[in-house]
């Protein structure tokens, strides 16, 4: 019985082992066949997608010939970037011209084996694969250079198998007929980077405010790293991830030996510079980039965002600098000369600390920054101490001592309400010259700057206004405003056409004018200073810009004869109505105008029209457009007698000497002439000048004109603001004293036509009639 029940047994564990057997077997056959099947469908699915999708496929004709789209740019007339425009900031470079540290640092992080492969890399797709079943189905994905670039150009951002597969079989094709160095160079200058940086060279202007050949081994290992997430390791954005992603890449140069232990060690420890936003350019001209964008797209239509356009303007980068300085002092100045207005709004902080920095953030995006006035809102305030904060991640800023100077009168408890800084106040700040936060105030007044060569009107310079981000209008070239005494001198060189000479006596008193020949209502004008001084030359009565001589000659000459003269200066005929108030410049012109109008008593009499773009070449450099400005002595272009201008500017240069603009004579210089201008009830303040073949006009006023202040001068507002610019302008440039043309008889100082000289021309105005009064009233108390 029991060795019955053992044979058994025996048996079964041999049926057993050989049934086990079979089921290995069979397994492990399961094992090598699955992979191979696997294999199989995935090369009959490719195969099958291929015949599918191959007709489907995209030309290639977009990357065959790549045609990058890149902003327009516009350069000073010595080469300084002042302007983009376009979606797409972009710079396009050339394979040969990048440095080989950031290839590496591409290859590192994106696809070591990019010059191995041919599209599609099995060692990576193997490497993504593993990587992946450890992590559970996240991490690495198998893209390559070649890949990316599909998808860049050509397909969605979906995670599919059909996206996938495309994907692949674009990468295949583009392997077919581009080249390596083709593929890669296309890469560089396409791809998105962030910062609306378009490829690397964009890229390293963007972050380091650098040409990409001057990038250093640390900066390229952190453009690098950003195509796989430009949001997520964008250095001004998110700088410690950004720092995380950098040393990755490095750690991989190393390994794969693109550069040293040394150049490793020297990159990772290197302290990167990344420029901010708000940095700008080297140069500011943000008036002149806007205008010559405009000049530009009337042109070329949509094509001027996208076609690598460039502009070469006539502005010259330091002038332009000197003529920001200046603006921006002369309008400093006067806002602080009358004092702080008050905080420009005022809200209740809530008393939890996270949620008054949330407010805060939020709060201060109506209220941007202005070029370095900065917005903040102030959490505590006493007569001593102001603290303001920018809200979450800023340190608060504690404003004591001279950097409250400006608005004493607000920290004490009789401020009125308006006014008192206190919690909750919005405020602006800036640091001072010493280095040192100070409060400030957004100025309301503006004023505006336009320079050209007298020569050929290339406009040298041009500031449109305050603060562009705040306010796009520009002043020099559409604010129609009076110009005041500025007109003076084009009715003085329509009189000198008259008969009129530099000594002839004109009666400085009172008149009043019938309402028919002012356009309006009885007119009793009066001189700025209210004094009248009686008969004087009337090159003294340009100098001391006298009212009543102005009015005097405008009456003798004919408002309609003056009005047609004025024309030929560029001055619009219908904005100046033949009323004897022209005579006090109640016309209206922008300073553009006036800059060209005041160029042709510098230039000898010839028409200057102010030009702002010298050229516009394409993405080749190819010239497409070129001005051609008529050049000073072309005699067609001839429009007032040379000895009319030569006489004028004598009459400007003694405004200078003896005159209301006296205050450039610090200048030092023979050549400098020019006249200041205000307007009634002071709402504009003008100064129109020029030496060294430059010709500047200045202006200052409110937008919506209302008085500047008592008392308020061109001489005393514009006149400083024209001096700052002209000091820098004019360094190293020779005098120009016009030469004394035929026709003209000089006796003693004075200049005469040979047909208007003492005797023949016009020897008095109005003082006959003082005379007579005079004698008549004598006769009367006689008789």
């Amino acid at each position: 019985m029991n060795k019955t029940l053992n044979l058994r047994l025996s048996r079964l564990n041999e049926l057993g082992q050989r049934q086990d057997g079979s089921i290995l077997a069979k397994l492990g056959i399961a094992l090598i066949a699955v992979p191979i099947v696997a294999v199989l469908s995935v090369v009959l699915l490719l195969g099958l997608a291929t015949i599918l999708a191959n007709d489907r496929l995209p030309s290639m004709d977009v990357l065959v010939d790549y045609r990058p789209k890149v902003p327009l740019r516009v350069y000073t007339a010595d080469n300084i970037l002042i302007g983009e425009f376009g979606e797409e900031r972009r710079s396009v470079v050339k394979f040969q011209d990048v440095p080989q540290s950031l290839k590496h640092a591409i290859l590192a992080a994106e696809d070591s084996r990019f010059f191995e492969h041919s599209g599609i890399d099995p060692v990576g797709v193997l490497r993504a694969a593993m990587s992946n079943v450890t992590s559970g189905g996240r991490g690495q994905g198998a893209s390559t250079i070649t890949m990316q670039l599909a998808r860049n150009f050509f397909l969605s951002t979906e995670r599919t198998y059909t996206r996938k597969i495309y994907e692949i079989l674009l990468a295949l094709r583009i392997e077919q007929n581009l080249s390596k160095e083709q593929i890669f160079e296309i890469y560089l200058n396409q791809i998105f980077l962030g910062q609306r940086a378009y490829g690397f060279g964009a890229a390293a202007q963007a972050y380091y405010g650098k040409d990409l050949k001057d990038i250093s081994i640390g900066e390229a290992a952190m453009l690098a790293g950003l195509p796989k997430a430009p949001s997520a390791y964008n250095p001004v954005v998110n700088p410690t991830r950004a720092r995380t992603r950098q040393q990755y890449i490095l750690e991989q140069m190393k390994r794969l030996r693109y550069i040293t232990d040394a150049q490793y060690t020297a990159a990772a420890n290197e302290t990167l510079q990344v420029k901010k936003e708000s940095a700008g350019y080297v140069v500011q001209a943000p008036y002149v980039a806007e205008l010559a964008r405009l000049l530009v797209f009337d042109l070329f239509k949509e094509d001027t965002y996208s076609s690598g356009l460039s502009v070469y303007t006539t502005i010259i980068g330091d002038e332009q600098a000197a003529a920001n300085a200046a603006v921006r002092s002369g309008v400093i100045d006067y806002d602080r000369k009358y004092g702080y207005r008050g905080p420009e709004e005022f809200v209740v902080l809530p008393a939890d600390k996270a949620k008054q920095e949330e407010f805060i953030d939020e709060k201060l995006r109506e209220y941007p920054d202005a070029d370095d006035y900065i917005a903040g809102v102030v959490v505590e305030a006493n007569s001593r101490l102001v603290r303001v904060s920018q809200g979450s991640g800023i340190a608060v800023i504690d404003i004591t001592g001279d950097g409250l100077r400006f608005v004493t009168s607000a920290l004490g408890s009789n401020a009125s309400a308006e006014k008192r800084i206190r919690a909750g106040a919005i405020v602006r700040i800036n640091k001072s010259a010493k280095g040192s936060w100070e409060l400030v105030q957004l100025p309301e007044v503006e004023a505006a700057l336009v320079a050209i060569n007298t020569t050929d009107g290339a406009v040298r310079a041009m500031v449109g206004g305050f603060e562009f981000g705040r306010n796009k209008f520009n002043r020099v070239t559409q604010a129609w405003r009076q110009p005041g005494s500025t007109f003076k001198p084009f009715i003085y060189s329509a009189a000198l056409e008259k008969g009129f000479m530099t000594t002839t006596l004109i009666n400085d008193a009172p008149v009043f004018i019938d309402s028919a020949l002012t356009g309006g209502q009885l007119w009793e004008p009066k001189n700025y200073d209210g004094r009248f001084e009686g008969a004087m030359s009337m090159r003294t009565g340009l100098a001391k810009s006298k009212n009543m001589v102005s009015i005097r000659l405008l009456q003798s000459i004919g408002p309609q004869f003056a009005q047609d003269y004025v024309a030929r200066f560029g001055f619009d005929a219908e904005k100046h109505p033949p009323y004897l108030t022209m005579a006090l410049g109640a016309g209206s012109v922008t300073p553009w105008q006036m800059a060209g109008g005041i160029a042709v008593f510098a230039n000898g009499g010839f028409s200057v029209e102010p030009y702002l773009v010298a050229k516009i070449v394409d993405a080749n450099g190819k010239v497409l457009a070129q001005t051609k400005a008529p050049i000073a002595g072309d005699e067609s272009k001839r429009v007032i007698d040379a000895r009319n201008a030569f006489i004028t500017d004598s009459m400007l240069r003694t405004v200078v000497s003896r005159g209301t603009a006296d205050k450039a004579r610090q200048l030092q210089r023979k050549d400098v002439a020019g006249k200041t201008g205000t307007t009634n009830d002071s709402h504009d303040a003008w100064f129109a000048g020029y030496a060294g073949k430059i010709a500047t006009v200045t202006w200052m006023g409110f937008d919506q004109p209302r008085k500047l202040g008592e008392r308020e001068t061109g001489g005393g507002l514009a006149l400083p603001i024209w001096l700052k610019y002209m000091q820098r302008a004019l360094k190293g440039v020779p005098e120009v004293v016009q030469t004394m043309p035929a026709g003209i008889v000089q006796q003693g100082d004075e200049y005469y036509f040979s047909e208007a000289r003492p005797g023949t021309g016009v020897g008095t105005l109005g003082v006959e009639e003082v005379r007579r009064e005079k004698t008549e009233e004598v006769r009367d108390q006689i008789f």
